[in-house]
């Protein structure tokens, strides 16, 4: 066999050698002594050629090495070549046709097919692959879907262990890719290289990494050759493609965040592996009602699966994903989730979905309870109804709902008390304020570049959506950064009828 070394394992007994050529990949073992490292000057990356004898271990095909040669120059980058052909063959995406009819997604779908592309590849090759996605809804349905869909890929390339050592999911608490983050998978990813011989992974980022926010831990990853995707649908700022190689947001293609990145991934999943479907063809409906879309998508996606999912049972399995993921924080809880989403067993779906709407809705109504009272609102000249509320103060701190939920929560109630009447609530703590809005046309990400320039040393950062967002600053400067915000929104122009967006609830 000619090919390229994937991997190398030392076990307890033989070196197992993993060998890439353009048919797939095989096993070859060589013993020298037990635990004892064969053929040092062999490592991974390498291409060469094994002379061996053909066994059957644990219903798995193996070479037993009889001799192992690196080959160089001419040889070596013919071999590469061929490799790199047939997988290039072999990663192509299965062309399905999408489940709802989208003009946005069906001007995405170069892109979306060059994620779905590249995640094969990375399949096919052996590389680890790191899912890293927002902990809400949203983010998690989408991870979810791709998770489904490479996972039997990854067994059928790797044997049945594979996925323990070349997949990991990973929840971010920020609606971007963090430092924190960026600094959990190198380590993984350094420990894995020189434990096991393992390559970077590919990182696959899901509903983060289309914000300038992101860009810090992007460039983190860059200094070590990490090859990165990004599916999502916050505001996008060009910056972040120069880090990427292949990146797909509605906004691209003049859509907005109504196109949730949990039907963005189902499609794309599809792709990847067209079986997975039946599995996950209500993750889109649970994103959509999840992240508040009001898209035309949304609407088809949703009755799409209203045979078996009503748009409460939808509500219940949202509320659901984003109550366990608050106490999952940096846990991936794949058995958990799965039950969730119906994953498992039907029965024990049911019960804990009721069960832990049941525990959120009554940490909602606590929390609402301790909040509504104190919330001040004030009409702007502009019509709009301010509201807001000291999240720091007046709400139960480090439990469920966070400050992002309750001030949606708080804001919901609210647009009901002023039906049809544009609605702005901002629930706000030492150093943070977190915006939801209706029918205000708002645009977060502008604001708060004007906020740093107007404010410099107030310490400004922060963006999400065009009308739903949040903001940091340091606790010295708040009065004066909710000053000038307010004075912002008094200048935003307001929709008829508030019928505009109802502003996600995001964590």
């Amino acid at each position: 066999i000619k090919g390229e070394v994937i991997q190398v394992k030392q076990t307890g007994g033989p070196t197992i050698f993993t060998l890439a050529d353009d048919s797939g990949l095989v096993f070859c073992a060589a013993f020298e002594r037990a635990g004892v490292r064969a053929h040092p000057e062999i490592d991974s990356e390498m291409i060469v050629r094994v002379i061996g004898e053909v066994s059957l271990r644990n219903n798995q095909i193996q070479v037993e090495i009889k001799s192992i040669k690196r080959l160089w120059g001419g040889e070596a980058s013919a071999v590469k070549d061929k490799i790199e052909q047939a997988i290039d063959r072999r990663a192509e995406p299965s062309a399905t046709e999408f489940l709802v009819q989208s003009e946005i997604m069906t001007r995405l779908l170069p892109a979306m097919k060059q994620v779905a592309k590249e995640i094969r590849r990375a399949v096919l090759k052996s590389q680890p692959i790191v899912v890293r996605h927002h902990a809400d809804a949203d983010g998690i349905t989408a991870a979810v879907a791709i998770e489904n869909a490479i996972l039997p890929l990854i067994k059928e390339v790797g044997g049945p262990d594979a996925e323990y050592y070349n997949y990991r999911r990973a929840p971010s608490k920020a609606p971007f890719y963090e430092l924190e983050d960026v600094t959990k998978d190198l380590t993984y990813a350094l420990e894995d290289q020189t434990r096991h011989g393992q390559k970077m992974p590919l990182i696959v980022l899901m509903d983060n990494g289309s914000t300038e926010e992101d860009v810090p831990a992007m460039r983190q990853a860059q200094v070590y050759g990490m090859e990165m995707l990004v599916v999502d649908h916050h505001h996008p700022h060009k910056i972040v493609d120069q880090f990427l190689i292949a990146h797909v947001n509605p906004a691209h293609q003049g859509g907005d965040f109504g196109v949730t990145t949990g039907m963005l991934a189902t499609e794309i999943a599809r792709m990847i592996h067209p079986a997975v479907e039946e599995k996950i063809r209500h993750f889109p409906a649970v994103s959509a009602v999840g992240d508040r879309s009001e898209a035309p998508e949304a609407a088809l996606y949703i009755k799409l699966v209203e045979d078996k999912y009503g748009r409460d049972d939808l509500k219940k399995v949202a509320l659901a994903l984003d109550y366990e993921a608050f106490w999952l924080r940096f846990n991936e809880g794949r058995g958990l989730i799965n039950d969730i989403l119906c994953l498992g067993r039907l029965d024990r779906h049911r019960r804990i979905v009721d069960l832990l709407c049941e525990q959120a809705n009554a940490a909602i109504d606590e929390q609402l309870r301790a909040s509504m009272g104190n919330v001040k609102s004030t009409k702007l000249p502009n019509g709009i109804i301010m509201n807001v509320l000291d999240v720091e103060n007046f709400a139960h701190k480090f439990t469920f709902p966070p400050p992002g939920k309750t001030s949606g929560e708080v804001h919901d109630r609210l647009c009901k008390k002023f039906e049809g009447k544009p609605v702005v609530t901002i629930g706000y703590g030492p150093d943070f304020a977190v915006l939801r809005s209706r029918a205000v046309r708002m645009n977060i990400p502008q604001m708060v570049k004007e906020l740093m320039e107007e404010i410099p040393n107030g310490g400004v950062s922060g963006g999400g959506h065009l009308v739903v967002g949040s903001i940091k600053f340091v606790g010295g400067m708040r009065k004066d950064v909710l000053a000038k915000l307010a004075e912002k929104i008094a200048a935003c122009g307001v929709d008829d009828a508030g019928g505009a967006k109802g502003g996600a609830a995001m964590g």
